[in-house]
């Protein structure tokens, strides 16, 4: 049986960017798994393009992915200015998958990268998952609101 294995990219993730490398360095057209991943698993990362992901990817302070064998079955990223304020974008695991722990590791190895675990704060937008990351550490916070300024 292959194990799941988590990866931790270099700040942008410059070879899953570019190079499309997965775990051990092995060209494996990982931008294109990326793709495959959020267009199948994450309802708010439809549509995004290979251009788009490369510039999410580089403007990120920390990139993890998971994966089982050549597959991507799981992602996080962050951005962070190193001392006051962190935020965690993109958790996503494979659906066929939640359940055992994998999101844990994702979002675990997120807060303990070195860009991140300095902050005074660490903030998360979820739409329906809250349960899952109050049982982390997060809480919802009551005297502050989300604000947005839309552009679509």
């Amino acid at each position: 049986m292959v194990a799941i294995r988590l990866i931790q990219h270099k700040k942008g993730a410059p070879g899953l960017r570019w190079l499309g490398l997965g775990p051990d360095l092995i060209p494996c057209r990982g931008l294109l798994k990326l793709k495959s991943l959020l267009e199948k698993h994450a309802f708010w990362a439809k549509g995004r393009t290979k251009k788009q992901l490369r510039r999410l990817l580089a403007g990120s302070s920390v990139v993890v992915s998971l994966w089982h064998g050549k597959r991507m079955v799981g992602f996080g990223r962050a951005t962070s200015d190193g001392i006051y304020r962190a935020v965690l974008w993109d958790i996503v695991v494979a659906d066929d998958l939640q359940g055992q722990g994998l999101g844990s590791k994702v979002v675990e190895a997120l807060l303990k990268a070195r860009e991140v675990s300095g902050v005074e704060r660490v903030y998360l937008m979820t739409s329906n998952s809250a349960s899952f990351y109050n049982q982390l550490g997060f809480r919802n916070v009551g005297h502050q609101q989300l604000l947005l300024f839309d552009r679509i």
